[in-house]
């Protein structure tokens, strides 16, 4: 065995950015490090179900199963076909890690960046190569000289326009890490030009997300830096910038140091710029970190009572601002958004003490009144890990973890938006493990990010794609609890109502042709594989190729993000006895679907129903949608152009529609929503955009994203009292100051009734909010038969725009979504 021990860093074409201040809810999205790991170190104990998890549900949806023929029996001779069509490639360098990076989208061009870097006498001895595919990785060219033999960074060092415009970035260090120089292209990686940049960056360089010839970088001497023309000029738009991100429309906030240091958080200010620097605005002081999600620009600020901070919410790109009903937290807890669109927003807020727990909250449609979604919800504050998934392949699926009173870690799934979670069910072809109190009653717990930051044998994070309509994979156990021991994968086609138990042991999986192809590599870092498997039939049958004579110690499994490709890479390496050597190895399936589908090859599915031919069934936020689903014993080729056909119909209005409004609470196993005893007749007010407002409802409000129209309709309506807040946390434009001396007494008298508004304000959001009483509504139970399939609350219903690997649009990086 050699000295070095090579992993393969796989980037998807979307860029990420590295900031400061937030953690996101899923957080290996953007890219997936496969490396050769020992023993497990850390381990979780043998877990049971809580009291207030309760058994597993007796769900009503039966699983999709092959509506003709036998899928087992369908492939014949496959083995020749595959052989033809399988290439190898040896990279013939010793570097330690490879990048991979997709420009475009069905082009099939692969940049791959082989690096060696070794620390020598306080500096860093590093290579870099840089090779080339147009054939989706079946051969490459070596291209280090376009790039003049530059050491690319390994960390951030490729950055690809995200609307497959062909633009690509690489940094690169100048020799003895004085400088920095960027190689562009916009012809797909064909060609470079070479820009020396007059900083170093602190991070990737990003695209504006409308003018992909507009980039933006902050520098390690946090300069904010930007270039209107592909890097060909630079501009210093700011000096001490802390956290930067793109906004709508072309604008850019930043938080920005008043006395120079990052650090010192909570006296950071916000500032934003429409015209790339020309003008900038301080919209908010008092900062300690911000994040955006949907239309919402989120700033958590220090109340000025100690180390407390509270979240403020702004849908008018920070000209006006209003306080989130949240509890505040202290410095050693965190706010952090784990998933937001134009309609709502997932907020986890930290339990005190280093728990590991916390509250997941979702907010109203404008961000500010929030519910209690789920209570115990996992989320570590060392490693910012959690379990929090969106299920992109149906709307509105979330899966997490909680860690229960017995400290055991256990999965839940949300299929109405957050609004009830419960355990996943048992899949039907396996057995309780000695998890499991009752050997006949246990549920599948997934393994996700917390399992892989505790080194257990989890290769992969759970994987849906949009276009692949239902279908989830991930590794898993079945007991009462997630378990230790070695886990198998599992696969649910029906956005995780119903799974079975699809391979045995860990592996590296993924999604080809819209769903219609599914391939695996077993996970074995000490042994040397070659073997691949593959499914026709969402993970029911696999077929087994031998994709090599001589074995290779596999580090990775690549394929086009969009699951539209019939092609997959297998790499990893062998150990000679001189040196260790990568290898891609290439397996294109086309061939094995020797025919297009065609209409006959679909069938009509209802999301989140038992029974098709009932008007009332599947209405998931009011509204339900029938699918063309490829049949499982179709062996077709659904075909890069093939686009997921649904068709959305409206329900009546129901109770279920709609959340309980300020002040009250659905007792269990009910829709009513009733008033708390303790507020009852009271008058309920609140603080919305500068005023105070006084409500008057019947103690429901509509569910942020809900379609229904007609039926049950309750009346909700606010009346403004047209008084002002006293709260200069953010914008100092509320506060009211004198401009005469004749006003003293008004102001004076105003003073004295702000004060004791101010005091009363005080202890009611200490009794009603922090208390809880004000968080204990929730979403509208849905009907028996949908409460395990979700609603994507990331994206119009209607009209979804998901992105890869359960990726909610918004997130960017590990700690971008921290609003600590």
């Amino acid at each position: 065995m050699g000295l070095l021990l090579p992993c393969v860093l796989l980037v998807s074409a979307s860029t990420f950015t590295l900031g400061l201040d937030f953690h996101q809810g899923s957080k290996p999205v953007s890219y997936s490090v496969f490396v050769k790991r020992a023993n497990i170190g850390e381990k979780i104990a043998k877990r049971s179900v809580p009291g207030w998890l309760g058994a597993s549900p007796n769900h009503q949806i039966k699983r999709r199963s092959a509506e003709q023929g036998d899928s087992c029996e369908a492939l014949k001779g496959y083995g020749s076909k595959l052989a033809d069509n399988t290439h190898h490639y040896i990279f013939n360098d010793l570097s330690g890690s490879v990048s991979l990076a997709w420009v475009g989208d069905g082009t099939g061009v692969i940049l791959a960046l082989t690096t060696f870097q070794v620390p020598f006498f306080m500096i860093r001895i590093g290579q870099s190569k840089l090779y080339r595919s147009e054939n989706y990785g079946k051969t490459f060219q070596d291209v280090t000289s376009l790039i003049n033999n530059t050491f690319i960074r390994s960390e951030y060092g490729i950055a690809i326009s995200p609307e497959n415009s062909g633009k690509v970035i690489l940094t690169g260090d100048v020799s003895g890490g004085h400088g920095s120089r960027i190689f562009v292209s916009d012809g797909f990686g064909k060609s470079f030009t070479r820009r020396d940049l007059p900083f170093i960056p602190m991070m990737q360089i990003t695209y504006n997300p409308a003018d992909s010839k507009v980039l933006m970088v902050v520098s390690t001497n946090n300069e904010l830096w930007l270039s209107e023309d592909f890097g060909s000029k630079w501009k210093n738009v700011q000096k001490l910038v802390c956290l930067v991100k793109w906004g709508l429309n072309n604008t850019i906030f930043f938080t920005a140091s008043l006395n120079g240091s990052c650090s010192e958080r909570g006296m950071l200010e916000l500032r934003r710029t429409t015209d790339f620097g020309k003008t900038v605005k301080t919209v908010a002081s008092k900062i300690y970190s911000f994040g955006l999600g949907g239309r919402f620009l989120f700033a958590s600020v220090m109340t000025g009572k100690g180390t407390l901070r509270a979240i403020h919410v702004s849908v008018d790109h920070g000209d006006t601002w209003n306080m989130a009903q949240l509890p505040p937290v202290g410095h050693e807890q965190f706010y952090s958004i784990l998933a937001a669109n134009d309609e709502m927003v997932f907020m986890h807020v930290d339990e005190p003490g280093d728990t590991g727990f916390g509250t997941i909250y979702v907010s109203d449609d404008r961000g500010t009144v929030y519910s209690k979604s789920l209570e115990r919800h996992l989320y570590t504050t060392t490693g910012g890990d959690t379990d929090f998934t969106n299920v992109t392949s149906l709307r509105g699926v979330f899966i997490t973890s909680v860690l229960a009173e017995d400290k055991s870690v256990q999965s839940v799934v949300s299929f109405d938006q957050g609004g009830e979670w419960v355990p996943l069910r048992k899949p039907a072809n396996s057995k309780c493990d000695a998890t499991a109190k009752d050997p006949n009653k246990c549920s599948l717990h997934i393994h996700a990010a917390y399992s892989t930051a505790m080194k257990l044998n989890v290769p992969m994070l759970p994987l849906s794609e949009p276009n692949a309509v239902g279908l989830i994979l991930a590794h898993g156990s079945v007991g009462d609890a997630i378990s230790v021991m070695r886990p198998d994968v599992y696969v649910s086609d029906d956005g995780g109502y119903t799974w079975i138990k699809a391979l045995s042991g860990p592996h590296h999986y993924a999604i080809l042709d819209s769903g219609g192809l599914l391939v695996a590599v077993e996970h074995s870092p000490n042994q040397a594989v070659n073997q691949i498997k593959f499914s026709t039939d969402e993970g029911q049958c696999w077929g087994v190729y031998n994709f090599t004579d001589d074995p290779i110690y596999f580090t990775g499994l690549a394929s086009e993000p969009g699951a539209r490709s019939m092609n997959v890479s297998i790499w990893g390496y062998r150990d000679s006895l001189i040196n260790e050597y990568w290898i891609s190895i290439t397996i294109d399936f086309r061939d094995l679907l020797t025919r297009d589908c065609e209409d006959k090859d679909y069938v009509q599915w209802l999301a989140h129903s038992n029974d098709i031919s009932d008007p009332n069934d599947g209405c998931i936020l009011g509204y339900k949608e029938k699918f063309l689903r490829l049949r499982k014993d179709s062996v077709c080729w659904n075909g890069r152009d093939y686009q997921v056909t649904t068709q959305p119909t409206t329900c009546l209005c129901t109770l279920d529609d709609f959340l309980c409004d300020f002040g009250y609470y659905r007792q269990e196993n009910s829709s009513v929503c009733v008033e708390q005893p303790d507020l009852e007749g009271k008058v309920l007010e609140f603080c919305l955009h500068g005023k105070e407002e006084q409500l008057q409802t019947t103690g429901y409000r509509k569910i942020p994203g809900d379609k229904c129209k007609g039926g049950a309709m309750p009346e909700r309506k606010e009346i403004d009292l047209s008084k002002r807040c006293v709260s200069d946390l953010v914008s100092p434009e509320l506060v009211v100051e004198s401009h005469s001396s004749k006003s003293i007494p008004i102001v004076l008298s105003v003073i004295i009734i702000m004060l004791l508004s101010v005091t009363a304000s005080v202890i009611f959001v200490k009794k009603y909010v922090c208390g809880g009483r004000f968080l204990v509504h929730r979403y509208s139970v849905l009907q028996q038969h949908v409460e395990d399939n979700a609603v994507d609350g990331m994206d119009d219903p209607l009209e979804t725009n998901h992105t890869q690997n359960g990726k909610i649009e918004f997130h960017d990086d590990s700690d971008e979504d921290l609003l600590e």
